[in-house]
């Protein structure tokens, strides 16, 4: 498709939806997959609903079970709408420990936000960048995107490590631009492009 101004689409409509969801390998015996609708995933989600460093720097809670699952499918409606597509970090066959994602998808300008959060008892193991680095390789290389923004509010300088780690270059600081609980947080921007290095 082209737009208006004459510009073609820097991914074709259709590309995330019409295939399906990869399985990408991580080290350490760790895979980005599909979330499921199981009772591990929905319980992994709903502790990471819980956890107050998850619901505080994602913005985000998950009451019970019920609205795991909920939330669970939300997500793959998300992948089917060419909105979003969100994995797990999980141990090959096991329930899943982090998520690992991409929001805000913008097919026609190639663009979207990545995302992730590690369960407590899996952090400090460098999971968080591996899931950043193979979802970034897999976005920029294989689905075609141009640009992946990582934004977290400047009181988290964990996950500033992980940007850097990853391969995302620091962009600047949008002043007062989340709200959290606790107010509005200024927010570092780090970006990846198609073409830097890995």
């Amino acid at each position: 498709m082209t737009s208006t101004a004459g510009i073609p689409d820097v991914v074709p409509a259709g590309r995330l939806a019409t295939r399906a969801q990869p399985v990408l390998p991580l080290s350490g015996g760790l895979e980005l997959r599909p979330w499921r609708l199981d009772d591990g995933d929905a319980d992994a989600l709903h502790t990471a609903g819980q956890d107050p460093a998850i619901s505080h720097w994602n913005l985000f809670s998950v009451g019970s079970r019920d609205e795991a699952r909920a939330r669970i499918e939300r997500l793959h409606a998300r992948r089917t709408a060419e909105t979003g597509a969100i994995w797990a970090v999980a141990p090959t066959g096991g329930a899943a420990v982090g998520l690992a994602g991409l929001n805000d998808v913008d097919l026609a300008g190639g663009t979207a936000e990545l995302v992730y959060w590690v369960l407590p008892e899996a952090r400090g193991g460098g999971i968080a960048v591996a899931a950043t680095r193979a979802l970034s390789r897999w976005a920029l290389d294989d689905l075609g995107l141009h640009r992946l923004t990582l934004c977290h509010s400047t009181g988290n300088p964990a996950s500033c490590r992980v940007a850097e780690k990853a391969g995302y270059l620091f962009e600047g600081t949008h002043r007062s631009a989340l709200l959290h609980a606790d107010g509005w947080h200024d927010q570092h921007v780090h970006a990846r492009v198609a073409g830097d290095p890995a």
